[in-house]
C-alpha cells in the first residue's frame, strides 16, 4: 500500500515577507502578503499571521483582499525564487525522512514515505518530527499522510491542524467533504463549477462524467481519478548534481530476485569506485527502483561510520530486497550516496603481539537498518543532580564523553522511565517505611538506609527552587531492593506533595 506525505507551508516568516516588500519597517502588526498572476488574475500566493487574522487567504483576489483589509502590504511573487527554496527544502527532506521526495509548488513538498515511516517511529510520530524541525526554523507546516498525492495534498491544505493521518482506504470518504479547490483545478474551472452550484468533491464524484468533460475537458476526470489512485501520480524525486549514484539501465525489464541481487552487486562495486576516488565512504544510501508501470520501489540503508566496502553495502541492501516488490518488472536502476563523510585511514595490525581494535560497527549497522536507527542507541552520563536527567542516550558509536556519575550514594543499575507512585507507611518523616505497596503488591521493608537529599535544580526551572526529594534504599524480606523517595521534606508543603514514589531497582 502506497503511503504519500503532502507538507504545506501556509505563511512564510514576516522577516522574509518584509524584505520582499522592500519596507523593512512597516509597523509591526501591518498584514503582509505576497500576489501572483494566475492567467489574468493577480491572487494571493503567500501571506503571514496578522494578515490571515484579518481575513485574507491564499488564492484570494489581490482587490478583494485590498477592500477587506485597508493597508494590505503586498510583494510580487517571484515563482523561480520559491521553487528553488521548495528544491532546497525537498533536498533537506530527501536526507532525513525518504529517498522519494518533490518540490509541490508554490508552497509545499511531496514525500513517499511508503515503507519507511517505521524508522521514524511511524507515521505520527515522522509527522511530528517534521512540522517540529520547521517550527525551530521559524516556519509554519501542516502535513497529511494518506494513499495518494491528491489526497494528503487535499488533506494538508484543508484539514490538518497541524497534522492528520487518513488511514488506508478512507480517501475517498475524506475528499467528500472538501471544497472543490482541494482538487488542485485551476481558478477557472473552479470558477465555473462553483457557478453551475457544484461546491463540494462529493458532489463531483456523483456526476456523470461525460457532461463535465465536455464542458471543462479532461482535467477533472483526472485529478479526481489521481486522488482515489485510480490512475498513478508518481513522485519524481530531486536529486542534486552535487550526489554520488550508479545507475543501471535495462534493456528488458528484471524482476527475479537473483537477478536484482547480482545487479545490486555491480551498482555498489561502482559507487564505491567513485566514492574512493573523492577519499569518501558512505552514511547513508538509497536505491532506487522505477518500474514498468511507472511507480517506484526504494530501499534505504545507514551507516554508523562511512563505509565503502563493497561486501559490507551488497549484504545490507541484500537484507532488503525482500520488501521490494517488482510488479511487472524493473526498468532502471539508480544507486544514491544520500550522505557522505571522509573516510579515515587506518593503520592495520603489524605486530603479533598487538591487540585488535574491535569493531563492531557491522553489527550495529546491520541492528539498525532492521529496527531503526532511532531504536538504537547507549547511554552516557550526563552532570545533573535530578537523576531522570542524569542519562542521555547517543549513537551506538559515539566517542566517549569521559563523564561519570559523582557521588558517594550508590545509584540503582535500572531506572523507571517515571516514578511510579507507591503506598507506604513510615514512623517519622525522616524514617524510610515500615511496607510499600508497589503494582498491587505490598512488600514488608527488612532493611533500609538513607535518606539521600537531592533538591530541585532551580536554574532550569523555577518550579524546582524549593522542591527536595528524599531517596531510600529498601530491602524487602525476598531480598529485592529498590530505590524510593519522598517528594517533599515531609514537613513543608512548598517543598513537594509528600508523596512517595518508586523510582528504581537494584540488581
Amino acid at each position: 500500500m502506497t503511503r504519500v506525505v503532502s507538507l504545506f507551508l501556509p505563511r512564510w516568516p514576516t522577516d522574509r515577507l518584509r524584505r520582499k516588500s522592500g519596507d523593512a519597517s512597516p509597523p509591526a502588526d501591518a498584514p503582509l502578503v505576497m500576489a501572483g498572476r494566475t492567467g489574468r488574475r493577480r491572487l494571493i500566493t503567500a501571506l503571514d499571521a496578522n494578515a490571515e487574522r484579518l481575513g485574507v487567504r491564499i488564492g484570494m483576489a489581490v482587490t478583494k483582499a485590498q477592500a477587506l483589509v485597508p493597508g494590505l502590504i503586498i510583494a510580487d511573487s517571484d515563482p523561480a525564487a520559491e521553487t528553488e527554496g521548495l528544491t532546497k527544502l525537498a533536498l533537506w527532506a530527501l536526507q532525513r525522512i525518504s529517498p522519494v521526495v518533490m518540490a509541490d509548488p508554490p508552497d509545499g513538498l511531496v514525500i513517499d514515505t511508503t515503507g519507511a515511516d517505521h524508522l521514524h517511529g511511524g507515521e505520527a510520530a515522522m509527522l511530528a518530527d517534521m512540522i517540529k524541525r520547521f517550527a525551530a526554523s521559524g516556519v509554519e507546516a501542516r502535513a497529511a499522510v494518506a494513499d495518494t498525492w491528491g489526497a494528503a495534498h487535499a488533506a494538508a491544505r484543508f484539514i490538518a491542524r497541524p497534522a492528520i493521518i487518513i488511514p488506508p482506504g478512507e480517501s475517498e470518504a475524506m475528499l467528500r467533504t472538501l471544497p472543490l479547490q482541494a482538487l488542485r483545478l485551476d481558478p477557472e474551472t473552479v470558477s465555473g463549477l462553483i457557478t453551475l452550484g457544484f461546491e463540494t468533491v462529493g458532489e463531483l464524484l456523483e456526476q456523470p462524467r461525460a457532461p463535465l468533460a465536455l464542458r471543462f475537458g479532461p482535467e477533472i476526470g483526472r485529478r479526481l481519478d489521481q486522488a482515489l489512485g485510480r490512475i498513478a501520480e508518481p513522485v519524481d524525486p530531486v536529486r542534486s548534481p552535487e550526489l554520488i549514484e550508479a545507475r543501471k539501465v535495462f534493456g528488458e525489464p528484471i524482476g527475479a530476485a537473483e537477478t536484482i541481487a547480482r545487479y545490486i552487486a555491480k551498482l555498489v562495486d561502482a559507487l564505491c569506485l567513485e566514492l574512493e576516488k573523492h577519499g569518501l565512504g558512505a552514511r547513508r544510501l538509497d536505491l532506487l527502483f522505477h518500474r514498468v508501470d511507472n511507480t517506484m520501489q526504494y530501499v534505504r540503508i545507514g551507516m554508523a561510520q562511512p563505509v565503502r566496502d563493497p561486501k559490507r553495502l551488497t549484504r545490507l541492501f541484500r537484507d532488503k530486497l525482500e520488501t521490494v516488490d517488482p510488479g511487472f518488472g524493473i526498468e532502471i536502476m539508480v544507486l544514491v550516496a544520500i550522505e557522505t563523510e571522509p573516510v579515515r585511514e587506518k593503520q592495520t595490525i603489524s605486530s603479533l603481539v598487538e591487540e585488535p581494535e574491535p569493531d563492531v560497527s557491522d553489527l550495529v549497522d546491520v541492528l539498525a537498518n532492521r529496527v531503526g536507527d532511532r531504536m538504537l542507541c547507549r547511554f552516557t552520563p550526563v552532570q545533573s543532580d535530578v537523576p531522570e536527567r542524569s542519562v542521555a542516550r547517543i549513537p551506538p558509536l559515539a566517542p566517549e564523553t569521559g563523564l561519570t556519575w559523582e557521588g558517594d550514594w550508590p545509584r540503582p543499575p535500572r531506572l523507571l522511565p517515571r516514578p511510579e507512585p507507591v503506598e507506604t507507611m513510615a514512623l517519622l518523616p525522616d524514617h524510610p517505611p515500615v511496607w510499600f505497596t508497589w503494582r498491587g503488591v505490598r512488600r514488608r521493608v527488612r532493611r533500609a538506609d538513607g535518606p539521600e537529599r537531592i533538591r530541585g535544580e532551580w536554574w532550569k526551572r523555577d518550579a524546582e527552587l524549593t522542591t527536595v526529594r528524599d531517596y531510600f534504599r529498601v530491602e524487602d524480606e525476598t531480598g529485592e531492593r529498590y530505590w524510593l523517595f519522598r517528594s517533599g521534606d515531609g514537613e513543608h508543603e512548598d517543598s513537594g506533595s509528600q508523596r512517595w514514589f518508586l523510582h528504581g531497582i537494584f540488581g
